[in-house]
């Protein structure tokens, strides 16, 4: 058994989100992957349960912290689909996730390889008070944009949404992690999404991940997918439209996740490339 170390939303090895792939993890005890996680110490890892050859074209796939499984992992199934493309060749791939199916599309472009994934239906849900999670970030309720309320959003997995106000606000990240891990843990959630609205279709974003041990996210595909829907569904934009969403900056990981909207179709797709990680 190989892992593979991936970084994914990005063309540059010393950017984007890493993740482990493992491509035969067929005879993998839940705890045997849960220990690789933990081992390899990245927000995600990835494990493809039947191999590369899924019956009926379907693969298997699950995703795991060093803390817990997850039902949905965006940059690691984009990484997963690279690795197997890099192996197989380009085209299309279906993983079977706990949260559901999920298509994937791997195209050789100019800049490498890039993957676009279909999320699961997705959906939101209005949110109370929110005080609490905002004293948590140390934020103010009139740093919040008003015309991006805040919502919880899922398209694989849950993440709470709000909108800072300024740029500044969103770079200025300093949370209790051990109070917000709590609070995502009771409301099952997976990260949290904050944003900044730069223009009607660039966005920038931050992903705080407590509840996988993980301070912070470079770069979320699931949470990407989830702010599609909710853009959508809150009729912030009109499709068909893509938005690109800058992650990671201010983590010195920049990472590039464009999320296209259609007609006719609720669910998103989130592109981006992959590539193997820099030699530490």
């Amino acid at each position: 058994m190989t892992v593979l170390r991936y970084t994914a939303f990005t063309t540059d090895p010393a950017g984007g989100n890493p993740a482990g792939v493992v491509l035969d993890a067929a005879g993998l005890t839940d705890a045997a992957m849960q220990e690789i996680a933990a081992e390899v110490g990245y927000s995600e890892s990835a494990f493809l349960t039947s191999g590369v050859e899924g019956a009926d074209g379907v693969v298997p796939i699950r995703y795991f912290s060093p803390q817990a499984e997850v039902p949905f992992c965006g940059h690691a199934t984009v990484a997963t689909a690279v690795a197997v493309a890099e192996r197989v060749g380009p085209g299309e791939l279906t993983f079977s996730t706990p949260a559901g199916l999920v298509p994937v599309v791997v195209e050789q472009g100019p800049d490498g390889l890039r993957a676009t994934l279909t999320s699961v239906e997705p959906s939101i849900e209005a949110v109370g008070d929110v005080a609490d999670v905002l004293d948590m970030l140390g934020w103010k309720a009139d740093e919040l944009d008003p015309e991006l309320p805040p919502y919880v959003a899922f398209a694989g997995a849950r993440h709470l949404v709000l909108a800072a106000s300024t740029r500044q606000r969103l770079a200025d990240l300093d949370y209790d992690f051990d109070r917000l891990r709590a609070y995502m843990l009771e409301r099952d959630l997976t990260t949290l999404q904050l944003v900044w609205r730069e223009s009607e279709t660039v966005f920038h974003v931050r992903d705080p991940f407590p509840v996988g041990r993980v301070v912070e996210d470079p770069a979320t595909g699931a949470a990407a997918a989830a702010f599609g829907a909710y853009l959508r569904e809150l009729e912030l934009v009109q499709p068909p439209v893509t938005l690109q969403l800058h992650q990671g900056d201010d983590l010195g990981r920049p990472s590039r996740i464009e999320v296209e909207l259609r007609d006719g179709d609720h669910r998103v797709r989130v592109s981006g490339n992959a590539v193997v990680m820099a030699p530490a």
